[in-house]
């Protein structure tokens, strides 16, 4: 870029209706809320009736450890969609130094940078979470590594719709992290005044 030019970055699309899109955002993040829930309940009550969950540290830290795969594939999953869209583009083939992606390219550009920060964030909460609880409880992250999968499926599939196609998707995602970052911080608080 040359001294006093302005970056390439597109204006905000004058036919998107903001306040549509928030509607139906809100109306699908309820549902995620709803479905995280139901989600992490049902978890919580009948995993611990088919699987044993640990109770030694070192046994909840190879638990965290082989839970990372169930976050992470889809960091790779995304790397692997953005290769295969680049090297089917002509626009794309060259790389992101050479010009702005393709759209369907620079929609998986966004799920791959979506899906590593949630992946990031996930990942430093279950690993909390181990600490701090043990046997039964652990079930919560499974449930949570669940909607965390399901979360990014539909957060991909509904992209292209806007806010309310990918909104669903998203609070799958994070809001199992949210809670668990929130309880997490209210273990550690009791502890330290316990």
């Amino acid at each position: 870029m040359h001294a006093g030019s302005k970056p390439n970055i597109p204006d905000a699309d004058p036919l998107v209706d903001l306040a549509h899109q928030r509607r139906g955002l809100f109306k699908v993040a309820g549902l995620g809320v709803v479905a995280c829930v139901v989600g992490l309940f049902a978890g919580y009550l009948l995993l611990p009736r088919y699987f044993d969950f640990p109770e030694a540290l070192t046994d909840r830290f190879v638990f965290w450890a082989r839970l990372q795969v169930f976050l992470l594939i889809w960091v790779a999953m995304g790397v692997g969609a953005v290769s295969r869209g680049r090297r089917r583009s002509a626009q794309d083939i060259r790389g992101s130094a050479y010009g702005p992606p393709s759209p369907r390219v620079a929609i998986r550009i966004a799920f791959l940078q979506n899906s590593l920060e949630q992946a990031v964030l996930a990942s430093g909460a279950y690993l909390a979470l181990i600490t701090l609880l043990a046997g039964p409880a652990l079930s919560l992250l499974v449930s949570a590594a669940v909607l965390f999968g399901i979360g990014r499926v539909t957060f991909f599939l509904g992209y292209q719709r806007g806010a309310p196609g990918r909104g669903f998707g998203f609070v799958l995602t994070v809001l199992p992290t949210l809670l668990g970052y929130a309880w997490a911080l209210f273990l550690i608080t009791r502890q330290l005044f316990a």
